[in-house]
């Protein structure tokens, strides 16, 4: 009896060991199948109807925004600016909705009123200075205009901080950490969204080539990115983007560089593209014409090598020793280097954010792309990088008339102001552009000497 007593422990001794290796055995497995379910399926190997399906949604509604953007750009200045801000609004909007919702589950107040508050603010400064020094002339000329002008930083400095101190005055007990994490986030998308959009304004306003051609650039490195990776893809480019391919990288850095080049040698032909902004309700088919025109659009013959010469008289019969081109096709190259090596870079940015977050896509506004975020994610960066680089190597500065007004206006008394508009008068009449005849019979030199003597008193 003993001894059945004893096998029969030992028998259930042994069972509880080998149930924990079941267990892990069981465990092991099943994580492993977790595994190999989450893994991403790359569009190349994905062998169902699905990703044909995705593909025709894609392009339908890629070529209806296309269509859409050009129309904006035939419409004129004024729509393309507005359309950016826009933009800017919706993508600020998805951004502040995904931390909308753990603040609402913490019952955390005026969050939301906080963030279109300081977007208002942001918005107020950053806009307010490009009319400053865009259009001067006509802003220090104003009546009601000129002390907002003039106090511009100043009110915008004021009203950053009265959100400020209604943050402060609201932060609660036991949430600090929690609202400081918003208030964060709030001004990192401001940051990233609001401030690099507003640059792709002012390229709008140095000429409509530095807003679409970067732009250009950009969908067109998306486009090919995922044409070659849908064909082709293999190998994962990076965990942030399970479904980018390093196939579909290079494919679309290879593309991008030819499509540049001939993207902007078209859009360089177009005065309405190349010329800054003299008139915001100018469109396609409108007269513009800007003096001097930037060299940058001027092409110069370029001596080409021995041996390329070499081989296109072998292609073509003919001697070709040089080929004209013009700087900005150059300049182009470089941009659509940064557009496919580095401007992807801001959707993997995006990819993270969404992670963080646990969300798929930022919106369902765009079917076959998700929300505004998934599309204009790379668009900012790339907007940035072409300021930044039109302003250093591009752009050329010449005085205008606005800069000259605001240099009077904020410098000289108005004594000498009165002396300077004296003077000026006298320098045209001498030159005949003005008639003297007509200035002594409007008797506009007795109105400067009074106004000169009370001035004196």
């Amino acid at each position: 009896m003993t001894h059945k007593r004893k096998s029969a422990a030992a028998k259930r001794r042994q069972d509880n060991l080998a149930q924990p290796d079941q267990s892990l055995s069981s465990s092991s497995s099943s994580t492993q199948q977790q595994q190999q379910e989450q893994q991403p399926v790359l569009l190349a190997a994905d062998k169902t109807g699905k990703k044909w399906r995705n593909m025709a949604i894609r392009t339908f509604t890629t070529l209806l925004m296309i269509g859409a953007f050009f129309f904006v750009l035939a419409s004129g200045y004024v729509w393309s600016i507005v359309a950016v801000m826009g933009i800017t609004i919706v993508v600020y909007r998805e951004v502040i909705q995904i931390a909308q919702v753990p603040a609402k589950e913490k019952s955390v107040r005026w969050f939301k009123t906080m963030s279109w508050y300081f977007l208002i603010t942001t918005e107020y400064f950053l806009y307010g200075e490009s009319i400053i020094y865009y259009f001067t002339e006509i802003v220090m000329v104003d009546r009601f205009l000129l002390p907002f002008a003039t106090h511009h930083r100043f009110i915008s400095f004021m009203l950053y901080v009265l959100g400020f101190v209604f943050f402060v005055a609201n932060l609660k007990k036991g949430q600090y950490s929690f609202q400081m994490a918003q208030f964060c986030y709030t001004h990192m998308a401001l940051l990233l969204i609001v401030v690099q959009s507003h640059f792709i304004v002012e390229n709008i306003l140095e000429g409509l080539i530095w807003f679409v051609m970067p732009a250009a650039l950009v969908i067109c490195n998306d486009i090919f990115a995922y044409v070659c990776g849908f064909f082709w893809g293999r190998t994962p480019l990076i965990q942030l983007s399970p479904k980018k391919t390093v196939e579909g990288f290079v494919g679309g850095f290879l593309c991008t560089l030819v499509l540049g080049f001939i993207i902007t040698t078209i859009l360089m032909q177009f005065n309405y593209l190349i010329c800054p902004v003299q008139d915001l309700g100018a469109s396609a088919w409108s007269h513009v014409t800007c003096e001097p025109k930037n060299p940058v659009f001027t092409a110069v013959p370029w001596e080409l090598p021995s041996n390329v010469a070499w081989l296109l008289k072998l292609i073509f019969q003919r001697d070709i020793t040089q080929v004209p081109i013009a700087p900005v096709q150059l300049h182009a190259i470089v941009m659509a280097c940064f557009a496919s090596l580095i401007a992807p870079f801001g959707g993997f940015f995006a990819s993270a954010v969404k992670r963080a977050f646990k969300i798929k896509d930022f919106g369902h506004s765009i079917p076959g792309h998700g929300g505004m975020t998934d599309r204009m994610d790379c668009q900012f960066l790339m907007g940035l990088f072409a300021h930044m680089y039109h302003q250093s190597f591009i752009k050329t500065y010449n005085v205008s008339v606005g800069s000259i007004l605001a240099l009077t206006i904020n410098n000289l008394t108005p004594r000498e102001q009165v002396e300077l508009l004296e003077r000026l008068q006298t320098y045209l009449s001498n030159q005949e552009i003005l008639d003297s005849a007509m200035i002594a019979a409007s008797n506009i030199g007795d109105i400067i000497s009074k106004a000169q003597r009370n001035l004196t008193l």
